[in-house]
């Protein structure tokens, strides 16, 4: 056995904890027993120790004892939010960060917060907390706990909605907060717990005796459990031999005989009265190579029924039996070994030895129990196998050329060779017949070389007689070296084909997984799912999931035409709302053709994937189900990331057009109001009669109400995506002609210079779209340009490319921000809101340009102040009438 070594992902985990938060979590039972109080207490000697300690969120729920442990204790005011009537307080958990203590409080782990919050579960803030360094206590009952929530709801008749992922109180120190059920009722008949009409419900239903007692009975198991792993954990990392039994550790060997099956059920029972977790463990020799269907299908419907029981499954390659049980007992420091024995002969013990005897010699820190097995109808398999066991006749037939050759050879040579260097010729077919086709196939090979080595070259010659002594000597020491060697050359053989399967397997996984993480198309990984996993057992593969009615829908094959039936989808559904494997082969709905695995990630289901072959009961072998597993647990884990970067995506759309909403309902607030306070402002004169300067005022501020409105529903036409584009030739002297017209209302006061020579070609593009471009880039100009300056327009042919430019004198861009002014309401005045604006114009330039296959461009001027905004025409946009037309 080699020495113990860290295991790397052992490390790989410990290294991932450098820099977090440490968490301890108060489990309980039930409520009542005192895990705020716990928490509250140990706060207050970690803050006399000179901590840095903050009370994130606690819940006194009005008991005096419990309330006074807060005092003295800093507390973080929690955030209020409003949620339909009512005004919800929850943990500020961006207060606590600002705040960042060495250690926060936060009661209740598995609490739900109120809607609008930044994570939905109080777990999630921890997690954050953590990610920040800091430490964190917290508390939470047995009930909560994800895995347990079922079979506490089985015998409380109440299922608890908020849980928390067992993955969490992996990662955390324990701490049981325990009491007796009796003194628990006295508390909770006291009114120390509920309300007296409240406990005198509870009494009657959860907070029964018996169902305290198993509510107990679970969390004190589910704390063992939790330290057990994280001990184990700790050993790993640190390559510490031994078995470190902090728990029991059940291991249950399997193999290919009738009454492995029992050896499951037997492992079962001593893992329920051990309360331990427990392993079926397949070793995969070479021998497993010779195997026959009903074998295959034997050890595969072995590791089912031990799957639905409830173990872990391996298969573990090796040379021997023996050595792989070993190597694994180590590796899981397990400290029970479930094995069989069956019925053999005192010659088969004799030549091959007794795995059982070997395994209670050598594995002494390990209780084995053994179950004898009837191999009575094994018999059957074991004389199908025989052929395979002694070979194949092609190789005992290959084997005699072989040797025939060499004799020729040595033959030929045997005038210049001595006995010697013809007895190590003899060699070579031995080694060739070990290594090509194995243990038996090589000793014939040592045998026959032996005999022809007699026969024809040791006197007297063409007889199997020996004459000289020392002859005799020569055949042994033949024959002896062609039997290790053989040996030899068959074990090297084995282990490279242990190697080679290993390599094979771990092969696949990578190839599937750097596949799967190369798709981003939610709709292609369904199918790449199915064709890979297809391509790699063998099979037929289908993969279904849920819709928005919850009916199962064929998401993905690996091929077209496959035609699915009632029974095949409600099998799938089974799969899916239970986590359990269904359908061919399984225990349940077993009339299916298919086989269905639920693709299961952290708890969640979320697909269902289908196997099947032709003419075949079992679509995966037995010793292809760890690879299968782990194919299955790849893809749910790519499923998964689909799934969060698709939420994250609505998600930032949401926050989007809520970043939309509210600064467009900021800009209306005011830049609306405006114009309207004056129109109304204007009428209000009227009364006492009209003046042209009243009228002019209405008309001016009219006209700018409605440029808003305009621009308001330009955007809602571009986020709408209703850009209906009428493309035909345009004169850009007449468009900058009558868009400068129809802006001179709102450059009063700006001298307006028409710089666009009349020999440019015509454009193609949106005769409107085009308006209302040159429209916003004038008006922007005339709020931004500096009082009585000058506004010019200028048109050029540059290299192909037609630019219009508007360019203005005034303050101009701020540096590196020449790209972000197109940015919706994105605006540079500051806290100056004199130039009014909704901040939409220039994105609504960026983008009526972008839908007509232009482009814009925003930069300060050359020599002075000022900025020059660029509509962009391609060559493509360019009509062209005669060679070098308008090029200046």
């Amino acid at each position: 056995m080699n020495a113990p070594r860290p295991d790397p992902e052992a490390l790989l985990r410990h290294a991932a904890q450098e820099g977090r938060g440490r968490l301890k979590i108060f489990l309980g039972a039930a409520p009542g027993v005192g895990k705020t109080f716990e928490m509250l207490s140990e706060g207050q000697a970690r803050r006399r120790e000179g901590v840095d300690l903050v009370v994130g969120v606690v819940e006194t729920h009005g008991r005096a004892e419990t309330e006074a442990l807060t005092r003295g204790l800093e507390i973080v005011p929690r955030r209020a939010v409003p949620h339909e009537s009512h005004v919800l307080h929850e943990m500020d958990l961006d207060a606590v960060l600002a705040r960042a203590p060495r250690l926060v409080l936060v009661d209740e782990l598995a609490h739900s917060n109120a809607p609008g919050s930044r994570h939905p579960k109080r777990y999630q803030d921890v997690e954050e907390l953590l990610a920040a360094g800091i430490d964190v206590y917290s508390t939470i009952n047995i009930q909560h706990v994800e895995s347990l929530n079922d079979i506490v709801a089985g015998f409380t008749r109440v299922r608890v909605r908020e849980t928390v992922p067992d993955r969490v109180l992996e990662a955390a120190d324990i701490e049981v907060v325990d009491i007796p059920p009796d003194e628990l009722i006295e508390r909770l008949k006291a009114g120390k717990v509920y309300l007296p009409h409240e406990a005198t419900r509870a009494l009657d239903h959860f907070f029964s005796k018996s169902n305290l007692s198993a509510l107990r009975e679970l969390a004190l198991t589910r704390a063992a459990q939790a330290v057990d792993a994280q001990m184990l954990d700790h050993v790993r990392a640190m390559g510490l031999g031994g078995t470190w039994a902090g728990a029991e550790r059940i291991v249950v060997a399997i193999n290919e005989l009738a009454g492995a099956d029992g050896l499951v059920r037997a492992a079962k029972r001593v893992a329920d009265a051990m309360r331990g977790p427990w392993t079926a463990l397949f070793i995969e020799t070479p021998r497993v190579a010779g195997f026959v269907d009903a074998q295959h299908a034997r050890v595969a419907a072995t590791m089912t029924l031990a799957t639905q029981l409830g173990a872990t499954v391996a298969v573990v390659p090796a040379a021997t039996v023996v050595d792989g049980i070993k190597a694994f007992l180590v590796d899981a420091r397990a400290t029970q070994l479930v094995v069989g024995k069956s019925q053999r002969s005192r010659w088969f013990e004799w030549r091959h030895g007794s795995v059982v005897d070997r395994l209670v010699r050598e594995t002494p820190s390990v209780a084995v129990h053994v179950l004898p097995i009837d191999a009575d109808h094994a018999a059957p398999i074991a004389e199908r196998q025989r052929s395979a066991v002694w070979g194949s006749s092609g190789g005992y037939v290959l084997t005699t050329a072989m040797v025939a050759g060499i004799t020729a050879v040595a033959s030929a040579l045997f005038q210049v060779l001595n006995l010697g260097n013809v007895a190590l010729l003899y060699l070579l077919p031995v080694m060739a017949a070990a290594s090509l086709y194995g243990l038996r196939t090589g000793l014939f090979a040592g045998i026959a070389s032996s005999l022809a080595y007699n026969f024809f070259f040791l006197p007297p010659t063409g007889t199997l007689t020996v004459s000289n002594p020392e002859n005799v000597v020569s055949i042994f020491v033949l024959l002896g070296v062609a039997v290790a060697t053989s040996q030899l050359t068959s074990r090297v053989r084995s282990q490279a084909d242990l190697a080679a399967s290993s390599a094979r397997t771990n092969a696949a996984l990578t190839g599937f997984l750097r596949r799967l993480t190369e798709i981003n198309d939610p709709e292609t990984i369904g199918r790449e799912i199915c064709a890979e996993i297809a391509r790699v057992l063998d099979t037929h593969t289908i993969l279904l999931a849920p819709q928005t009615s919850r009916a199962m829908t064929l998401e993905a094959a690996d091929a077209e035409g496959y035609s699915l039936g009632t029974l095949d989808f409600a099998a799938a559904q089974w799969a899916y709302d239970n986590a359990m494997v269904t359908g061919r082969g399984s225990a349940t709905l077993t009339a299916s053709d298919w086989v269905f695995h639920p693709l299961v990630h952290r708890g969640r289901t979320l697909a269902v994937l289908g196997l099947a072959r032709d003419g075949s009961a079992d679509p995966v072998r037995a010793d292809r189900l760890p690879l299968l597993t782990s194919l299955l647990d790849q893809g749910a884990l790519v499923l998964e990331r689909m799934r969060l970067e698709s939420e994250m995506r609505d998600v930032e759309t949401v926050r989007t057009r809520d970043r939309l909403r509210g600064a467009l309902l900021s800009s209306v607030s005011h830049d609306l109001r405006t114009p309207l306070t004056v129109v109304r402002a204007a009428a209000a004169e009227l009364r006492h009669g009209v003046t042209p300067e009243l009228v002019a005022t209405i008309e001016q501020e009219t006209r700018r109400l409605d440029r808003f409105v305009a621009n308001l529903l330009d955007m809602a036409r571009i986020e709408s995506g209703a850009l209906n584009l009428a493309i035909e030739p345009i004169d850009l002297s007449d468009a900058v002609a009558g868009a400068s017209h129809d802006a001179r209302a709102a450059l009063t006061g700006h001298p307006i210079l028409l710089d666009v020579p009349p020999v440019l070609p015509l454009v193609r593009c949106d005769p409107q779209l085009l308006h209302h471009c040159l429209l916003n880039l004038l008006d922007n100009a005339g709020r931004y340009a500096d009082p009585g300056s000058e506004i010019r327009i200028a048109g050029e042919n540059r290299h192909g490319n037609l630019r219009l430019s508007v360019i203005d004198t005034g303050p101009g861009l701020p540096p590196g921000e020449e790209q972000a002014v197109f940015d919706t309401f994105r605006r540079f005045d500051g806290s100056d809101r004199s130039t009014g604006g909704t901040g939409l114009g220039l994105a609504i330039v960026k983008a009526f340009a972008e839908g007509m296959g232009l482009s814009v461009e925003a930069r300060n001027r050359d020599s002075d102040e000022g900025a020059v905004f660029t509509l962009v025409f391609p060559a493509s946009a360019v009509v062209r009438t005669t060679a070098g037309e308008g090029d200046i």
